[in-house]
């Protein structure tokens, strides 16, 4: 059974779809005072419970929404439950970079065990070794096929992939061998949070087209630095792609001035009308997810399936 929070029911309904079975109906509101509530229609008493809904903007409210629903199942006696989350909220805060900070992805990978999730379904976490903050079964996917095969079918000449920072290396290399491109790498340093400045650029990009990659975008400072970067170093047209459009503050009206011509990003945040820029290209990764939740419902390899070579 599929049920869906408020954070993206767009994509829930493609993944209903493709699953071919409808999304369980489900009441979800808040009271006056700020409180959610939620209530099944439907029995899910012994059911393979699968619950969509990405921890994004606002995250506080959309991972209690989260965290409800969890309950809700848990306590009508659900034979399983596994929370699909294609945006995983706090993914950034993995780790103590000041002292007396908390590890919060490690708080919410708990709260979410607690809350009695049996498994989790996530896409392109921010870093790979948050995988091992969950101790319940944790299956993830990677967008970059969706993103490759749209970049593929461009046929751009002289391709570079260009990795925003040293973090996004990885990615940056994947990338380049699966689109038998270049690699250039940026190396920068952040004076504070949210504000990026970019140092130095490793690689060759003078007369060719680049490709930035990343797993998200969210101010918008480090991709439009990059970008800029590349244009003073010769770039011909630059390109950006990245899993999970948060567009935070003013980022869209940076990326409208910025001298990047395409922008190409998934659907796993859903894009208010004020969020939609005219440079952004949205994919749909719905049919990912949805062989994904197929192969957990019928116990067999997630990664074996959906997860190419990196």
């Amino acid at each position: 059974m599929l049920f869906s929070g408020r954070s993206n029911e767009p994509l829930a309904r493609e993944i209903a779809s493709h699953l071919k079975i409808p999304l369980g109906q489900i009441i979800v509101k808040d009271f006056a005072d700020g409180e959610t509530y939620v209530n099944l229609l439907e029995t899910v008493r012994g059911k393979d419970v699968f619950l969509i809904q990405p921890t994004g903007f606002p995250a506080n409210h959309n991972l209690m929404e989260l965290l409800i629903m969890i309950d809700a199942c848990r306590r009508s006696m659900a034979g399983r439950i596994t929370a699909v989350i294609p945006y995983f909220g706090y993914s950034k805060q993995d780790r103590k970079a000041e002292k007396h900070e908390p590890i919060t992805a490690r708080l919410v990978a708990n709260l979410l065990e607690r809350a009695g999730a049996d498994g989790c379904l996530v896409m392109d976490l921010h870093a790979d070794q948050l995988q091992g903050f969950f101790d319940t079964r944790l299956d993830f996917l990677y967008a970059s096929s969706v993103i490759v095969d749209y970049f593929a079918k461009k046929k751009l000449n002289n391709l570079v992939i260009v990795a925003p920072d040293i973090g996004a290396s990885k990615r940056a290399r994947s990338y380049a061998k699966r689109l038998q491109a270049g690699l250039a790498i940026i190396d920068k340093r952040r004076p504070k949070p949210n504000v990026a400045e970019v140092m130095h650029l490793i690689g060759d990009v003078k007369g060719k087209n680049c490709l930035i990659v990343d797993d998200e975008i969210n101010t918008g400072g480090t991709i439009v630095n990059a970008a800029n970067a590349l244009k003073e170093n010769g770039a011909l047209d630059v390109f950006a792609s990245c899993t999970h459009p948060v567009f935070a503050a003013d980022c869209v009206e940076r990326l409208e001035k910025s001298p990047i011509k395409e922008i190409v990003v998934t659907n796993t945040i859903l894009l208010p009308k004020e969020k939609q820029s005219k440079k952004t290209t949205v994919l749909s990764v719905a049919k990912l997810f949805a062989e994904a939740i197929k192969a957990i419902h019928k116990e067999k390899s997630v990664s074996e399936l959906l997860n190419p070579a990196k």
